[in-house]
């Protein structure tokens, strides 16, 4: 007689150790697809920055006033 298995035994168990395992598996798939979304060196999705492109930008956040910008653009255009 099973006490508590109301006839489902071992196979119950296993269906049970199978679920688990595809659990595990599948979060294994997910956080690895999420880790691997990032484009590398030669991807469409990372295009490569000029260092003009590159002042330009921190005269426009404002880490560099005009006065420097002309200063290096200039220094840039001349190499």
């Amino acid at each position: 007689m099973m006490w508590g298995y109301h006839g489902y035994g071992f196979a119950g168990m296993g269906l049970g150790m199978i679920l688990f395992w595809v659990l595990i598996i599948a979060a294994i798939v997910v956080l690895a697809r999420g880790f691997g979304t990032r484009s590398g060196p030669g991807e469409p999705g990372n295009v490569a920055r000029t260092p003009l492109a590159i002042l330009g930008e921190r005269y426009a956040r404002g880490e560099i006033d005009k006065e420097e910008f002309e200063t290096k653009r200039r220094d840039l255009s001349a190499t």
